[in-house]
């Protein structure tokens, strides 16, 4: 396993960290005698290989149903100075309630501190004010470091870049989670933010939220080689130092082996990176034109300004995936969440859309005249059945 320092936590971070949200028996809080024993033994057999394949870092949340409770089994079995522990709380409006959320996550752990402990979710400004103000979650964060429960604190992120920046340059966090990888680039201004301030960098959910890759398509198969789309990916992120430890959210012991393979190309990663990103390039403009590859995100709205928000540039840039690289089961899965996701995922589809009219709220884009019909050839192509975020199913 390769480490890297994690900004100015100092920690060792491996480049893999092992999420919690996948193994756990459900997303709900339950009795511990409900858990199954062959759930359990599943998750504590995933969590002995990310320890003897050197991935030391075991990430969960409060909001990962049974994830802390079945973690707090078998956590403690190990040498605690070896291991890097995060678990996360949102942020709320009472900050007296984020206490008591924490209490019932350190409760879970049965750890006598955890190492990092993450703002859950600073998607809004009114998040952001909820832990920012005085008197509010991240001074009760604080309080919590005082008395010795929790070392060094972060904060999660789905939210647009602007806000990430703006809790960045507060400068009051020691680490970020954040959503970065090869088809969403968008926050990179927040990367280099966060490098400023010297603070650690955890990419979410790359091989899930990054296409699907431990499905992929066919054609991104082809256009991946010699590599396989996932450790592309992997390759990509980490090329670049800036970034720390990629999650790998395992659901079983095995799903540590495809991504390990990264490893072996590190020392040589632009060797192998160029051809394949020169090939995925062209592809999108192959399949698009040059013109819309370069231009469609210019002007579009951001969808508080569009009518029946819907998110205009979310939507193209699954159209585009779609098209281009076939990756047309996630566009579904992430289309169906529009509408669904909350602050999470914001925005909604583009049910209906020819019954709008989009002229003023399109007026900066060169395709406006052709956006609409766009969106409801996407509509098209990824309606479906509504999903849910998998906290929330």
């Amino acid at each position: 396993m390769e480490y890297r320092r994690f900004g100015r936590t100092e920690l060792a971070m491996p480049v893999f960290s092992c999420g919690g949200m996948r193994y756990q028996y459900q997303w709900q809080d339950t009795s511990e005698d409900k858990i199954p024993l062959d759930n359990q033994q599943n998750l504590e057999a995933t969590i002995e290989q990310a320890l003897a394949l050197g991935i030391n870092h075991i990430e969960t949340a409060r909001g990962y149903g049974t994830s802390e409770m079945q973690l707090g089994k078998i956590l403690p079995r190990f040498d605690r100075e070896k291991l890097i522990v995060q678990t996360k709380v949102s942020p709320t409006e009472n900050p007296q309630k984020f206490r008591e959320n924490f209490d019932q996550s350190f409760q879970y752990l049965n750890l006598d501190y955890v190492d990092l402990l993450g703002l859950h979710g600073i998607n809004t400004p009114e998040i952001l004010d909820y832990s920012l103000r005085p008197g509010g979650c991240l001074d009760e964060a604080r309080k919590l470091q005082k008395e010795g429960k929790v070392r060094f604190i972060g904060f999660s992120t789905h939210g647009p870049t602007d806000v990430i920046i703006k809790t960045i340059e507060s400068g009051e966090f020691d680490y970020v989670n954040l959503h970065w990888y090869y088809i969403n680039q968008v926050n990179w201004p927040a990367i280099e933010a966060a490098t400023k301030q010297d603070m650690g960098v955890f990419i979410i959910s790359p091989s899930d939220k990054g296409g699907q890759l431990y499905n992929p398509p066919e054609k991104l198969v082809k256009l991946c080689q010699p590599l396989s789309p996932m450790v592309f990916n992997n390759l990509f992120c980490l090329s670049h130092p800036q970034v720390h430890t990629l999650s790998v959210g395992a659901s079983r012991p095995t799903d540590f082996q495809e991504h390990l393979k990264t490893l072996d190309y590190l020392d040589q990663s632009s060797q192998f990176l160029e051809p394949i990103i020169k090939n995925l390039e062209q592809e999108l403009v192959n399949t698009l034109g040059k013109e819309w590859v370069e231009t469609w995100q210019i002007g579009l709205p951001n969808h508080q300004d569009t009518p029946n928000n819907i998110n205009i540039h979310t939507i193209l840039w699954l159209r585009n995936l779609a098209l281009a690289y076939d990756l047309v089961d996630y566009g579904k899965m992430r289309y169906n969440l529009l509408g669904n996701g909350g602050h999470w995922f914001p925005g909604k589809q583009a049910k209906n859309v020819s019954e709008l009219d989009l002229s003023e709220c399109l007026k900066n884009s060169s395709h406006r005249k052709i956006i609409p019909q766009l969106l409801k050839e996407t509509d098209e192509l990824l309606g479906g059945e509504s999903v849910r975020r998998l906290s929330e199913s």
